[in-house]
């Protein structure tokens, strides 16, 4: 079980956002946390401290310049996603990514797209690829959501969709977007099934607020399923939880 950090990027800038009111517009927009400081200045924290394996999201246009002085500080440290496809998605990984993340391009429409996948896989590799399977709950399940989070697809997380996925990526991110930065503890219904699955990789984010949630964690994913925390962490203006203990507990160690 590992930390992966990350840096969300909104124009430009390093923020904590509310995930459910992400859109195409301001209005409704709710930022936790903001900084001037540069997106290369937690590169670097995260590289001092190997915490390898984070992830740069672009949350929008006006983010390049930032995500990619990010991955220039430590390259081949951290994962980057946003608005990522069959043409960019190598100039990225030139960029200095160790992986790109991809979801809107595969889901759209509601369906996925399994011969954008195919492209995918063929440009770049099956092990440069991370599928972020971001999801919100509706009934029972939990679809994934596109576009800003915002556009519900056809497909829900279940196992048989992640052992589809298992032979065009290498690894999983899950986003439980409700819970995004309300710092109201995890989607624990969620967390407790995939920890059932053990093909990939997975890493989990949403909901974090404690060392708690991070035990719920470890012990509902049998040890399998890393984590990241955004707005409950300190060096994001959180109170929950603090950096350095995180890099000292969960660091160090190779994805």
């Amino acid at each position: 079980m590992r930390f992966r950090p990350c840096i969300d990027l909104h124009d430009g800038l390093v923020k904590q956002i509310v995930g459910a009111t992400l859109s195409d517009t301001p209005v409704g927009l709710q930022t936790n946390f903001q900084t001037q400081k540069p997106a290369a200045w937690f590169a670097d924290r995260y590289r001092r401290d190997q915490l390898s394996g984070g992830h740069v999201i672009q949350l929008g246009q006006g983010n390049e310049a930032a995500a990619r002085s990010a991955l220039s500080r430590w390259p081949g440290g951290m994962q980057v996603g946003g608005g990522i496809n069959a043409d960019n998605a190598a100039q990225w990984l030139d960029a200095g990514a160790s992986h790109v993340i991809v979801t809107s391009w595969v889901f759209n429409a509601g369906r996925i797209h399994m011969g954008r996948l195919d492209r995918l896989r063929q440009k770049i590799g099956k092990t440069r690829l991370v599928l972020d399977l971001s999801c919100r709950k509706r009934g029972q399940a939990y679809l994934v959501a596109t576009n800003r989070w915002q556009v519900f697809t056809d497909e829900a997380v279940t196992y048989p969709l992640m052992d589809r996925l298992s032979d065009y990526c290498d690894e999983l991110l899950i986003h439980a977007v409700d819970a995004e930065g309300r710092c109201g503890g995890i989607e624990v219904d969620l967390v407790a099934y995939l920890g059932g699955w053990a093909a990939l990789p997975l890493t989990y984010a949403g909901g974090i607020s404690s060392q708690r949630d991070i035990d719920l964690i470890e012990t509902l994913g049998n040890g399998k399923i890393d984590f990241t925390v955004g707005s409950a962490l300190d060096i994001f203006g959180g109170t929950g939880l603090r950096y350095d203990d995180l890099a000292r507990r969960y660091g160090g160690q190779k994805p």
